[in-house]
C-alpha cells in the first residue's frame, strides 16, 4: 500500500472512538503521524460509560503504519488546547470531530419539551470545543494544510432534533467561514459527514458486534447500509492526499460520494453509499435528502468588504 502522507503531521481532536478513530487510523494507514486527542485515557473518570481511549487509538495508528501520539485534552479548556499545540508545533491536517454527546439528545421530543441543561452542554461539547481548537491550531497549520470538519449529512434539513441540528449545521458553516479567512495562506476547509456509521456506541445501542452487525437491519432496515468508521477516515485521507483539494474549499462533502470519487473502500471490501440505498428501499426519505450543491453554495459568496483588512466595515 503507497503512504501518500508520509512526512505530515495530523491533529484529529476527538479520536477516542467512532469517526474520530476511524479517521486517525485511516491516516496512519497513509503514513502520517497523527496526534489522537480527547480525555479518554487509561484510569480516567470518562471511562465509566465507554471503554474506549486514545491510547487505544494511538496504537490503532501506528500498527496501520503511521506514527499515533496520544495526547489527553479536554478540548473546552482553552489552556489545554493551547497546551497540546505547543507541543505539536507546525502541522499539516487539523480534523475537529469533538462530539460527546450521544447520551444526551433527546429523540422524539421538541426544543422546549427537553432538558435544557443537555442541550447547552451539547453546544459547549460541540461547537466550543471545535471553535477553542480551531483558534489554537491554525497558526500553526502549515501553508497547504487542510481543515476538516466532521458532521451529519451534506444536506440542510432538519435532522429531528433542535440541539443536534444546530450543532451539525453550525459545523459545515465553520469550515465555509474557515475557507474564507485561510484561502490567501492555501488552505482549504471542508465538512465531511460519515453515512449511517456503525460506530461502537451504535453497535451497543443495537445490541450487536461487527461480527454480526446485520442483524440489527431486522429493527433498523437502513443499517444495512452502515458504514464502519475506517470507511469516512479512508475517504479523509484521500481527501488529504489529493493536490487539488483546494477546488473542494468550504463545501460539504459525504463519505459515499468521496469514496466514488477516490475509490475508497470499507474494511470489509465493500463500498456503502447511504443516500443510493435510500433511494433504492425508501424512497420516501430519500425524497427529502436535497444535497447541497451549487446553487445553495451559491448564496455563500463573500461581500466586498468583508476582510481583516476592514472588520466592521457596513455595519453601521
Amino acid at each position: 500500500m503507497t503512504k501518500p502522507l508520509t512526512g505530515k503531521i495530523a491533529v484529529v481532536a476527538g479520536a477516542t472512538r467512532g469517526a474520530g478513530r476511524g479517521i486517525a487510523t485511516a491516516l496512519g494507514e497513509a503514513g502520517a503521524t497523527v496526534y489522537c486527542t480527547g480525555r479518554s485515557v487509561p484510569g480516567s473518570p470518562g471511562l465509566k460509560n465507554r471503554p474506549e481511549t486514545i491510547n487505544e487509538t494511538a496504537e490503532l495508528v501506528t500498527a496501520r503504519g503511521g506514527q499515533g501520539i496520544a495526547v489527553r485534552v479536554d478540548h473546552s479548556v482553552p489552556d489545554e488546547v493551547a497546551g497540546l499545540f505547543e507541543r505539536v508545533g507546525e502541522f499539516d491536517i487539523l480534523v475537529n470531530d469533538i462530539w460527546g454527546g450521544d447520551d444526551l439528545i433527546e429523540w422524539g421530543k421538541r426544543l422546549w419539551e427537553t432538558k435544557l441543561e443537555d442541550g447547552l452542554t451539547l453546544i459547549d461539547r460541540a461547537i466550543k470545543t471545535h471553535i477553542i481548537t480551531s483558534y489554537h491550531g491554525l497558526p500553526r497549520l502549515r501553508a497547504g494544510g487542510l481543515v476538516i470538519e466532521i458532521t451529519d449529512g451534506d444536506a440542510y434539513f432538519y435532522r429531528g432534533h433542535f440541539f443536534y441540528d444546530l450543532i451539525k449545521t453550525t459545523v459545515i458553516r465553520m469550515a465555509f467561514a474557515l475557507s474564507q479567512e485561510l484561502s490567501a495562506r492555501g488552505i482549504p476547509a471542508v465538512a465531511v459527514t460519515p453515512g449511517f456509521l456503525r460506530s461502537e456506541w451504535m453497535l451497543d445501542h443495537f445490541g450487536v458486534t461487527e461480527a454480526n452487525w446485520r442483524d440489527a437491519a431486522e429493527r433498523v432496515k437502513e443499517f444495512i447500509a452502515s458504514e464502519t468508521p475506517l470507511f469516512v477516515g479512508r475517504c479523509v485521507a484521500a481527501l488529504a492526499a489529493d493536490p487539488n483539494v483546494v477546488q473542494k474549499n468550504g463545501r460539504v462533502f459525504a463519505s459515499w460520494d468521496l469514496a466514488e470519487e477516490y475509490g475508497v473502500n470499507d474494511a470489509d471490501g465493500s463500498r456503502p453509499h447511504f443516500v443510493r440505498w435510500l433511494k433504492q428501499n425508501m424512497p420516501e426519505v430519500a425524497a427529502g435528502w436535497k444535497k447541497a450543491d451549487d446553487g445553495f453554495y451559491a448564496y455563500w459568496g463573500k461581500m466586498p468588504y468583508a476582510t481583516p483588512d476592514a472588520p466592521g466595515a457596513g455595519t453601521e
